[in-house]
Protein backbone atom coordinates (compact mmCIF):
# COMPACT_ATOMS: atom_id res chain seq x y z
CA UNK A 1 0.00 0.00 0.00
CA UNK A 2 1.60 3.59 -1.15
CA UNK A 3 2.88 5.46 2.17
CA UNK A 4 0.52 8.71 0.75
CA UNK A 5 -2.52 6.11 1.52
CA UNK A 6 -5.75 8.39 2.92
CA UNK A 7 -7.70 6.22 5.49
CA UNK A 8 -9.52 9.72 7.24
CA UNK A 9 -12.74 7.85 5.85
CA UNK A 10 -11.61 3.54 7.90
CA UNK A 11 -10.46 6.33 11.13
CA UNK A 12 -13.62 8.01 11.05
CA UNK A 13 -16.01 4.78 10.81
CA UNK A 14 -13.84 3.52 14.00
CA UNK A 15 -14.54 7.08 15.49
CA UNK A 16 -10.72 8.03 16.05
CA UNK A 17 -9.70 11.70 15.43
CA UNK A 18 -9.27 13.11 11.72
CA UNK A 19 -7.74 16.50 10.19
CA UNK A 20 -10.91 16.75 8.41
CA UNK A 21 -14.18 15.50 7.58
CA UNK A 22 -13.88 12.43 4.67
CA UNK A 23 -16.40 12.75 2.01
CA UNK A 24 -17.95 10.51 -0.90
CA UNK A 25 -21.33 10.02 -2.36
CA UNK A 26 -23.74 7.15 -2.87
CA UNK A 27 -23.15 6.64 -6.39
CA UNK A 28 -20.37 8.69 -7.28
CA UNK A 29 -19.72 6.36 -10.12
CA UNK A 30 -22.60 7.08 -12.85
CA UNK A 31 -24.63 9.13 -15.39
CA UNK A 32 -23.58 12.91 -14.35
CA UNK A 33 -20.57 11.99 -15.55
CA UNK A 34 -19.22 12.22 -19.23
CA UNK A 35 -16.15 9.66 -19.24
CA UNK A 36 -19.31 6.98 -17.63
CA UNK A 37 -21.58 7.84 -20.36
CA UNK A 38 -18.71 7.43 -22.82
CA UNK A 39 -18.02 4.04 -21.49
CA UNK A 40 -22.01 2.52 -21.47
CA UNK A 41 -22.07 3.68 -25.22
CA UNK A 42 -19.52 0.71 -25.44
CA UNK A 43 -20.99 -1.31 -22.51
CA UNK A 44 -23.92 -2.38 -21.19
CA UNK A 45 -24.29 -1.79 -17.33
CA UNK A 46 -23.74 -5.58 -16.16
CA UNK A 47 -21.15 -5.99 -19.31
CA UNK A 48 -18.79 -3.36 -17.15
CA UNK A 49 -18.71 -5.40 -14.17
CA UNK A 50 -17.36 -8.77 -16.74
CA UNK A 51 -14.05 -6.26 -17.67
CA UNK A 52 -12.53 -5.56 -14.42
CA UNK A 53 -10.14 -3.07 -16.08
CA UNK A 54 -13.07 -1.32 -17.41
CA UNK A 55 -14.90 -1.14 -14.57
CA UNK A 56 -11.94 -0.51 -11.79
CA UNK A 57 -11.71 2.51 -14.29
CA UNK A 58 -15.69 3.63 -13.59
CA UNK A 59 -14.56 3.27 -9.74
CA UNK A 60 -12.05 5.25 -9.41
CA UNK A 61 -13.12 8.21 -11.75
CA UNK A 62 -14.88 9.63 -8.92
CA UNK A 63 -11.65 9.58 -6.70
CA UNK A 64 -9.66 11.05 -9.58
CA UNK A 65 -11.91 13.90 -10.55
CA UNK A 66 -13.76 15.17 -7.09
CA UNK A 67 -11.21 14.21 -4.40
CA UNK A 68 -13.34 11.73 -2.31
CA UNK A 69 -12.06 9.82 0.24
CA UNK A 70 -13.51 6.44 -0.49
CA UNK A 71 -13.95 4.59 -3.51
CA UNK A 72 -17.16 2.17 -4.05
CA UNK A 73 -17.26 -1.06 -6.22
CA UNK A 74 -19.25 -0.21 -9.45
CA UNK A 75 -21.88 -3.11 -9.33
CA UNK A 76 -25.11 -3.91 -8.73
CA UNK A 77 -27.40 -5.10 -5.80
CA UNK A 78 -28.63 -7.49 -8.24
CA UNK A 79 -25.29 -9.28 -9.32
CA UNK A 80 -24.81 -12.07 -7.01
CA UNK A 81 -28.25 -13.02 -7.68
CA UNK A 82 -27.80 -12.85 -11.40
CA UNK A 83 -24.18 -15.10 -11.02
CA UNK A 84 -26.78 -17.51 -9.26
CA UNK A 85 -28.79 -18.07 -12.68
CA UNK A 86 -31.55 -15.56 -11.42
CA UNK A 87 -33.16 -14.27 -14.21
CA UNK A 88 -33.22 -10.42 -13.86
CA UNK A 89 -32.88 -6.96 -16.01
CA UNK A 90 -31.99 -3.96 -15.60
CA UNK A 91 -34.87 -1.38 -17.52
CA UNK A 92 -34.13 1.75 -18.04
CA UNK A 93 -35.99 4.24 -16.13
CA UNK A 94 -37.67 0.90 -13.99
CA UNK A 95 -35.23 -0.87 -12.07
CA UNK A 96 -34.34 -4.56 -11.59
CA UNK A 97 -37.16 -6.34 -12.86
CA UNK A 98 -37.81 -10.38 -12.30
CA UNK A 99 -40.02 -12.18 -14.53
CA UNK A 100 -41.40 -14.53 -11.92
CA UNK A 101 -40.99 -13.42 -9.15
CA UNK A 102 -41.53 -15.60 -5.50
CA UNK A 103 -44.68 -16.33 -4.41
CA UNK A 104 -44.05 -19.58 -2.59
CA UNK A 105 -41.39 -21.28 -0.53
CA UNK A 106 -41.04 -23.54 -3.47
CA UNK A 107 -39.90 -20.82 -6.01
CA UNK A 108 -36.78 -20.29 -4.31
CA UNK A 109 -36.15 -23.72 -2.45
CA UNK A 110 -33.85 -25.04 -5.98
CA UNK A 111 -31.69 -22.22 -6.11
CA UNK A 112 -27.89 -23.14 -5.93
CA UNK A 113 -25.97 -21.59 -3.16
CA UNK A 114 -23.10 -18.56 -4.23
CA UNK A 115 -19.76 -19.46 -4.85
CA UNK A 116 -18.09 -16.25 -5.10
CA UNK A 117 -14.71 -17.19 -6.53
CA UNK A 118 -16.14 -18.90 -9.28
CA UNK A 119 -19.23 -17.27 -9.64
CA UNK A 120 -18.03 -14.23 -9.98
CA UNK A 121 -14.24 -13.64 -10.48
CA UNK A 122 -14.45 -10.71 -12.28
CA UNK A 123 -15.43 -9.05 -9.32
CA UNK A 124 -13.35 -10.51 -7.48
CA UNK A 125 -10.53 -9.34 -9.95
CA UNK A 126 -11.75 -5.70 -10.15
CA UNK A 127 -11.46 -5.80 -5.94
CA UNK A 128 -7.97 -6.83 -6.38
CA UNK A 129 -6.98 -4.30 -9.11
CA UNK A 130 -8.19 -1.54 -7.01
CA UNK A 131 -7.08 -2.32 -4.12
CA UNK A 132 -3.20 -2.07 -5.74
CA UNK A 133 -4.56 1.17 -7.65
CA UNK A 134 -6.24 3.55 -5.33
CA UNK A 135 -4.98 5.72 -2.10
CA UNK A 136 -8.20 5.98 -0.76
CA UNK A 137 -10.29 2.92 1.20
CA UNK A 138 -12.41 0.41 -1.74
CA UNK A 139 -16.02 0.35 -0.33
CA UNK A 140 -17.30 -3.27 -1.26
CA UNK A 141 -21.12 -3.71 -1.02
CA UNK A 142 -23.97 -6.49 -1.25
CA UNK A 143 -27.40 -5.70 -1.03
CA UNK A 144 -29.54 -6.32 2.79
CA UNK A 145 -31.88 -9.45 2.45
CA UNK A 146 -34.98 -7.57 2.74
CA UNK A 147 -34.33 -5.53 -0.20
CA UNK A 148 -33.04 -7.94 -2.25
CA UNK A 149 -36.63 -9.99 -1.33
CA UNK A 150 -38.80 -6.80 -2.13
CA UNK A 151 -37.19 -6.99 -5.76
CA UNK A 152 -37.25 -10.63 -5.78
CA UNK A 153 -41.32 -11.01 -3.96
CA UNK A 154 -42.70 -8.03 -6.28
CA UNK A 155 -41.05 -8.86 -8.91
CA UNK A 156 -39.28 -5.14 -9.36
CA UNK A 157 -39.51 -1.63 -7.45
CA UNK A 158 -42.65 -0.80 -5.38
CA UNK A 159 -43.98 1.94 -3.86
CA UNK A 160 -45.45 0.23 -1.03
CA UNK A 161 -44.39 -3.21 -0.34
CA UNK A 162 -47.33 -5.08 0.46
CA UNK A 163 -46.34 -8.52 -1.99
CA UNK A 164 -43.46 -8.58 -0.02
CA UNK A 165 -45.12 -7.74 3.84
CA UNK A 166 -48.21 -9.55 2.46
CA UNK A 167 -45.50 -12.96 2.17
CA UNK A 168 -44.16 -12.01 5.19
CA UNK A 169 -46.98 -11.72 7.35
CA UNK A 170 -48.75 -15.14 5.43
CA UNK A 171 -45.70 -17.20 4.92
CA UNK A 172 -43.36 -16.89 8.13
CA UNK A 173 -41.77 -20.28 7.70
CA UNK A 174 -40.84 -19.53 3.53
CA UNK A 175 -39.90 -15.98 4.61
CA UNK A 176 -37.63 -16.73 7.52
CA UNK A 177 -36.05 -19.40 4.68
CA UNK A 178 -35.51 -16.64 2.54
CA UNK A 179 -33.83 -14.76 4.97
CA UNK A 180 -31.43 -17.33 5.55
CA UNK A 181 -30.63 -18.22 1.70
CA UNK A 182 -30.21 -14.12 1.52
CA UNK A 183 -28.17 -13.36 4.55
CA UNK A 184 -25.32 -16.73 3.79
CA UNK A 185 -25.02 -15.18 -0.10
CA UNK A 186 -24.65 -11.74 1.03
CA UNK A 187 -22.03 -12.95 3.58
CA UNK A 188 -20.06 -15.65 1.17
CA UNK A 189 -20.62 -12.17 -1.13
CA UNK A 190 -18.73 -9.76 1.06
CA UNK A 191 -16.69 -11.84 2.71
CA UNK A 192 -14.77 -12.43 -0.78
CA UNK A 193 -14.47 -9.08 -0.98
CA UNK A 194 -12.68 -8.32 1.82
CA UNK A 195 -10.34 -11.11 1.36
CA UNK A 196 -9.54 -9.79 -2.22
CA UNK A 197 -8.65 -6.12 -0.67
CA UNK A 198 -12.10 -3.89 0.17
CA UNK A 199 -11.18 -2.54 3.85
CA UNK A 200 -15.02 -1.68 4.12
CA UNK A 201 -18.67 -3.00 3.29
CA UNK A 202 -21.58 -1.19 2.52
CA UNK A 203 -24.80 -3.32 3.21
CA UNK A 204 -27.72 -1.35 1.17
CA UNK A 205 -30.95 -1.83 2.70
CA UNK A 206 -32.49 0.42 0.76
CA UNK A 207 -36.20 -0.45 0.94
CA UNK A 208 -36.40 -1.58 4.51
CA UNK A 209 -37.94 2.12 5.51
CA UNK A 210 -41.19 0.30 4.27
CA UNK A 211 -41.46 -1.73 7.80
CA UNK A 212 -42.28 -0.30 10.58
CA UNK A 213 -39.99 -0.98 13.84
CA UNK A 214 -41.88 -4.08 15.59
CA UNK A 215 -42.01 -6.15 12.43
CA UNK A 216 -37.94 -4.83 12.05
CA UNK A 217 -37.63 -6.79 14.89
CA UNK A 218 -39.26 -9.67 14.79
CA UNK A 219 -38.61 -10.53 11.24
CA UNK A 220 -35.52 -8.63 10.10
CA UNK A 221 -33.23 -7.85 13.03
CA UNK A 222 -32.07 -11.75 13.94
CA UNK A 223 -30.59 -11.60 10.26
CA UNK A 224 -29.48 -8.65 10.58
CA UNK A 225 -27.56 -9.13 13.43
CA UNK A 226 -25.73 -12.68 12.38
CA UNK A 227 -24.79 -10.71 9.24
CA UNK A 228 -22.93 -7.62 10.83
CA UNK A 229 -21.77 -10.11 13.44
CA UNK A 230 -19.83 -12.00 11.25
CA UNK A 231 -18.51 -9.18 9.34
CA UNK A 232 -17.59 -7.98 13.00
CA UNK A 233 -14.97 -11.07 12.81
CA UNK A 234 -12.81 -9.40 9.33
CA UNK A 235 -10.87 -6.33 9.37
CA UNK A 236 -13.65 -4.32 7.45
CA UNK A 237 -15.73 -1.66 8.57
CA UNK A 238 -18.98 -2.08 7.97
CA UNK A 239 -21.54 0.37 7.48
CA UNK A 240 -25.70 -0.04 6.84
CA UNK A 241 -27.60 1.92 4.47
CA UNK A 242 -31.43 2.73 4.37
CA UNK A 243 -33.64 5.45 3.08
CA UNK A 244 -36.40 6.86 4.73
CA UNK A 245 -36.31 4.26 8.09
CA UNK A 246 -35.18 7.13 10.69
CA UNK A 247 -37.44 5.30 12.99
CA UNK A 248 -35.23 2.04 12.80
CA UNK A 249 -32.25 3.66 14.24
CA UNK A 250 -32.97 2.01 17.84
CA UNK A 251 -33.12 -1.12 16.26
CA UNK A 252 -29.85 -0.42 14.21
CA UNK A 253 -28.30 0.62 17.26
CA UNK A 254 -28.39 -2.55 18.76
CA UNK A 255 -26.43 -4.53 15.73
CA UNK A 256 -22.66 -5.16 15.16
CA UNK A 257 -22.40 -2.48 12.75
CA UNK A 258 -19.62 0.52 12.30
CA UNK A 259 -21.19 2.79 10.38
CA UNK A 260 -24.75 4.17 10.39
CA UNK A 261 -26.63 5.89 7.43
CA UNK A 262 -28.94 8.23 7.62
CA UNK A 263 -30.86 10.59 5.20
CA UNK A 264 -32.47 14.10 5.46
CA UNK A 265 -35.28 13.37 7.19
CA UNK A 266 -33.10 12.78 10.44
CA UNK A 267 -31.06 15.55 11.98
CA UNK A 268 -28.27 15.22 14.35
CA UNK A 269 -30.30 16.73 17.59
CA UNK A 270 -32.65 13.28 16.47
CA UNK A 271 -29.44 11.18 17.29
CA UNK A 272 -28.37 12.63 20.59
CA UNK A 273 -32.34 11.91 21.64
CA UNK A 274 -32.09 8.47 20.79
CA UNK A 275 -28.93 7.79 22.50
CA UNK A 276 -27.57 6.97 18.79
CA UNK A 277 -23.14 6.86 19.73
CA UNK A 278 -22.36 5.17 16.64
CA UNK A 279 -20.51 6.69 13.80
CA UNK A 280 -22.80 8.09 11.05
CA UNK A 281 -22.74 8.94 6.96
CA UNK A 282 -24.62 11.34 5.79
CA UNK A 283 -27.16 12.81 5.32
CA UNK A 284 -27.47 15.84 2.71
CA UNK A 285 -30.62 15.87 0.41
CA UNK A 286 -29.71 14.84 -2.76
CA UNK A 287 -31.76 17.55 -4.58
CA UNK A 288 -30.02 20.18 -2.74
CA UNK A 289 -26.91 19.40 -5.65
CA UNK A 290 -29.33 21.31 -7.90
CA UNK A 291 -29.72 24.11 -5.39
CA UNK A 292 -26.79 27.44 -6.59
CA UNK A 293 -23.67 26.55 -5.22
CA UNK A 294 -24.02 29.00 -2.50
CA UNK A 295 -26.49 27.60 -1.19
CA UNK A 296 -25.21 24.10 -1.43
CA UNK A 297 -22.24 25.45 0.86
CA UNK A 298 -24.24 26.92 3.56
CA UNK A 299 -26.38 23.82 3.95
CA UNK A 300 -23.08 21.84 3.98
CA UNK A 301 -22.03 24.29 6.54
CA UNK A 302 -24.76 23.74 8.85
CA UNK A 303 -24.39 20.04 8.71
CA UNK A 304 -20.83 20.44 10.13
CA UNK A 305 -21.55 22.97 12.53
CA UNK A 306 -24.17 20.95 13.79
CA UNK A 307 -22.08 18.04 13.85
CA UNK A 308 -19.43 20.24 15.94
CA UNK A 309 -15.80 17.92 15.52
CA UNK A 310 -17.44 15.17 16.96
CA UNK A 311 -15.71 11.89 15.52
CA UNK A 312 -17.54 9.37 13.76
CA UNK A 313 -18.85 11.43 10.74
CA UNK A 314 -18.76 10.55 7.47
CA UNK A 315 -20.36 13.53 4.91
CA UNK A 316 -22.70 11.60 1.87
CA UNK A 317 -25.67 12.10 0.75
CA UNK A 318 -29.04 10.60 1.71
CA UNK A 319 -29.50 8.55 -1.27
CA UNK A 320 -27.62 8.51 -4.51
CA UNK A 321 -26.64 11.14 -6.70
CA UNK A 322 -28.35 11.54 -9.87
CA UNK A 323 -28.08 11.91 -13.28
CA UNK A 324 -28.43 15.69 -13.71
CA UNK A 325 -25.76 16.66 -10.75
CA UNK A 326 -22.98 18.86 -11.93
CA UNK A 327 -19.57 17.41 -11.49
CA UNK A 328 -17.82 20.82 -10.77
CA UNK A 329 -20.72 21.23 -8.12
CA UNK A 330 -19.65 17.97 -6.49
CA UNK A 331 -16.34 18.66 -6.44
CA UNK A 332 -16.67 22.32 -5.19
CA UNK A 333 -19.01 20.46 -2.46
CA UNK A 334 -16.23 17.99 -1.72
CA UNK A 335 -13.70 21.07 -1.53
CA UNK A 336 -15.77 22.70 1.04
CA UNK A 337 -16.61 20.07 3.17
CA UNK A 338 -12.10 19.21 3.49
CA UNK A 339 -11.46 22.94 3.77
CA UNK A 340 -14.12 24.05 6.61
CA UNK A 341 -13.92 20.82 8.52
CA UNK A 342 -10.47 21.33 9.30
CA UNK A 343 -10.81 25.26 9.55
CA UNK A 344 -13.53 23.95 12.63
CA UNK A 345 -10.95 21.31 14.18
CA UNK A 346 -8.45 24.43 14.40
CA UNK A 347 -10.38 26.72 16.03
Amino acid sequence: MSILFNDIFLRACRKEAVPFTPVWFMRQAGRYQSEYRAIRERYSFFEISHHPDVCAKVTRLPVEKLGVDAAILFADIMTPLKARGLKVEIVEGVGPVFNHPIRTGADFSHWRSLDAASDLPYVLETVQLLHQQLNVPLIGFAGAPFTLASYLIEGGPSKNYHRTKGFMYAHPEDWAALMEDLAEMTLNYLHAQIRCGAQAVQVFDSWVGALSAEDYHRYLAPTMQRIFSELKKTHAVSLYFAAGAGHLLPEWNQLPVDVLSIDWRTSFADLGRLGIEKAIQGNLDPSLLLAPLPMLKERAKRLLEERNGKPGYIFNLGHGIFPEVSEDKLFALTQFVHAYSQQLGSQ
